[in-house]
């Protein structure tokens, strides 16, 4: 080392001495030089990772010399630019920001000389940084990557740095006008876009900073300046005003108009990134600045700037929605499809009339959607989440307790004459249905799926935990589902209860049963074939008939098919469990109006599928034990222990043994 500390790293060099070309070439050499100390150190601590003492020794020599060679490099950089005419001048502003003239880049204007000389510095810039970098490699190798060196190209910043001094002059006039701030950072960004690609990609390329972008490393920069100005001077004072009370209207339209800037700032920067530029970060030390292209990475330092915004977002959110849930008409079941959304849209909110939702169903997802958009831009995956929880996830669990006060408001009536409460409950199953149909498509999604795992990570969940709760939306999900099981169950509650009623004397009337009835009682059901159906059972069986109908239209085809089999379930097991109390004895007559009147109770069920008597094991087998011969009754009650397996010949499968034979004792004393 002791002879590459000579003139070549003193810190006062005579520039008249030597030539510009000479002097780049000297400090090419040194940085050469000190890239293979580096070398050798690299090798140290892989082989001696315990000589910590010579390493520390070598470092306090190379950071002397380093600490000499800096400064005058930055310098010579920013005296060349000076020289450049950079920064430019903003030339005058028409309507303060809107109409800005096109700015003159020095970096295209340059001529062959100059170019010369600033390819010569830019390059020696980046290798000084890169050599830097290594450094910290190896000196902080407990860190991440990211975490190790997530700067700035420097020959970037050095463009950037004096063009912020120029352009926060303005930014300090329009504080309480931020656009014409977004305006400007947008309008210096993208005229220089071009040049910056065309005369700073070819010197990274030779500098071999294979993994770093000079349009990227541009935009970034930008914002990272646009940033900057406002966590120091706009950001404070919204704050600040927000725990006034008198003051907090106007700032949350101001907050909410500042975020609004900021979305549509990041759009339009990051879209003037060529998006094919490829990363690899892994193959190089050097990292690209992409994850700091976002003026919302405020928010990753600030969390308690974050928790105001959520909090702005879920009271804008509910303003929005409160106007929506006014509207009577916004709860009417939607039975036609309604055109109009753009095909983003009908990509996040498909088919709600397969569903049956009404229209504050999309309404109140659409108004959620659009708060989750909101912090797509945020660098920060745990972050992000947290928003959501907070704006998005709130807004959520206060709907569901909306619907649920509705639901309970609304009294289901057995008399279905009028039917709109029973299509109010429809539209309430729909929308809980709808809800946690759209959220749980949303949580499959990648970006969702990434937050959980950040979530899972941050709070150091188990394995099982992370299992039971692995859908971002998995407690909302939930909660739902629960909800609308429970409401199918009240409403198929109603209509076994009030089939109960109609049908009691029908049940309780053995007459019905053990003796024959007047023709004059009998009412036809069907034209083709001669059936008859009991009077007192007819009434059941047309408030039967009419719950199915009226619900069939309304509610979603899932929840429909398992309601209606639900309550045939229910309905198989109240009349055998009835038909064996009451100990009736059957007479021919009766087993062929029992037969008559079940085939009509399960006529009605035949729209709904090819085979409904499927659904009614136990009814089936009671008229199969009431129709078998004498001698295969005394057969069967002659092997009383033997019940079970004469069960199985039978094709009794449903009913106990006790239950057959009870059927089978009253059937055999009646014939």
């Amino acid at each position: 080392m002791a002879c590459l500390t000579g003139s070549k790293f003193s810190s006062k060099p005579s520039i008249s001495s030597i030539s510009e070309e000479r002097k780049h070439d000297n400090l090419l050499q040194a940085i050469k030089a000190m890239n293979g100390i580096e070398e050798v150190l690299i090798t140290v601590v892989k082989l001696h990772p315990r000589w910590h003492c010579l390493l520390r020794s070598v470092d306090v020599r190379a950071d002397k010399i380093l600490a000499a060679l800096r400064p005058q490099v930055f310098a010579d950089h920013r005296a060349l630019l000076v020289s450049l005419g950079w920064p430019p001048k903003l030339l005058s502003l028409k309507n303060g920001c809107e109409q800005i003239a096109g700015l003159p880049n020095p970096l295209v204007l340059m001529h062959e000389d100059k170019r010369r000389n600033y390819s010569r510095s830019f390059i020696a810039l980046c290798a000084l940084q890169h050599l830097q970098n290594r450094r910290e490699e190896r000196q902080l190798n407990n860190l991440t990557k990211r975490e190790k060196h997530n700067t700035q190209l420097w020959a970037i910043s050095e463009l950037v740095s004096p063009m912020a001094s120029r352009m926060e002059y303005h930014f300090a006039k329009w504080t309480e006008q931020p656009e014409y701030m977004f305006a400007l950072a947008y309008k210096v960004t993208s005229d220089f876009i071009v040049g910056v690609d065309d005369v700073l990609q070819p010197l990274i390329d030779k500098a071999r900073l294979i993994s770093c972008s000079a349009k990227e490393a541009w935009v970034s920069a930008m914002v990272q300046m646009l940033s900057g100005f406002l966590e120091k001077k706009v950001f404070p004072l919204l704050a600040e005003r927000y725990q006034v009370k008198h003051l907090k209207p106007d700032v949350l339209s101001s907050w909410l108009h500042l975020i609004d800037l900021i979305i549509a700032f990041d759009k339009k920067m990051q879209s003037l990134v060529n998006l094919d530029t490829c990363f690899l970060p892994e193959s190089e030390s050097f990292e690209g600045p992409s994850s700091s292209m976002s003026v919302l990475s405020i928010f990753c330092d600030r969390q308690d700037w974050l928790k105001i915004w959520a909090k702005i977002e879920f009271k804008n959110a509910w303003k929005k929605l409160n106007t929506e849930l006014k509207e009577e008409r916004a709860w009417v079941i939607c039975s036609n499809s309604k055109p109009g959304l753009g095909t983003d849209q009908e990509y996040v909110f498909p088919n709600i009339e397969d569903h049956k939702a009404p229209p504050i169903a999309k309404s109140f997802l659409k108004i959620i959607w659009e708060i989750i958009e909101r912090c797509q831009t945020m660098p920060s995956i745990l972050l992000r989440a947290q928003f959501i929880r907070s704006a998005a996830g709130r807004l959520i669990w206060y709907f569901m307790k909306i619907l649920l006060f509705r639901f309970k408001g609304n009294e289901l009536c057995p008399d279905i004459s009028d039917g709109v409460s029973v299509i109010k409950a429809c539209g309430f199953i729909n929308t809980a249905r709808y809800m946690w149909v759209k959220l749980q498509e949303w949580s499959d999604a990648v970006d969702f799926l990434e937050m959980k795992i950040a979530e899972n990570d941050s709070t150091k969940l188990i394995q099982d935990d992370i299992m039971d709760s692995g859908c971002f939306f998995y407690e909302e999900i939930k909660s739902l589902s629960e909800m609308e099981t429970n409401w199918l169950m009240e409403i198929m509650s109603i209509v076994l209860r009030e089939f109960e009623t109609l049908s009691w004397d029908y049940i309780q009337n053995k007459e019905n049963f053990e003796e024959g009835q007047d023709d004059t009682n009998l009412v036809a059901v069907r034209e083709d074939v001669d059936l008859a159906v009991s009077n007192d059972f007819i009434e059941a069986l047309d408030n039967l008939k009419s719950w199915l109908r009226i619900v069939k239209i309304n509610l979603n085809t899932k929840d429909f098919i398992d309601l209606w089999r639900s309550i045939a379930e229910g309905l198989d097991h109240y009349i055998s469990c009835s038909i064996v109390k009451n100990e009736i004895r059957f007479t021919k007559m009766g087993i062929n109006q029992f037969e008559v009147d079940m085939h009509a109770m399960i006529f009605i069920f035949q729209p709904f599928c090819a085979r409904p008597q499927a659904f009614f094991p136990c009814i089936n087998e009671i008229i199969k034990l009431l129709k078998l011969k004498k001698e295969e009754v005394k057969v069967f009650l002659s092997n009383d222990e033997n019940g079970s397996k004469c069960l199985h010949l039978y094709g009794i499968s449903h009913l106990s043994v006790d239950q057959v034979l009870q059927v089978l004792t009253y059937r055999n004393r009646a014939t």
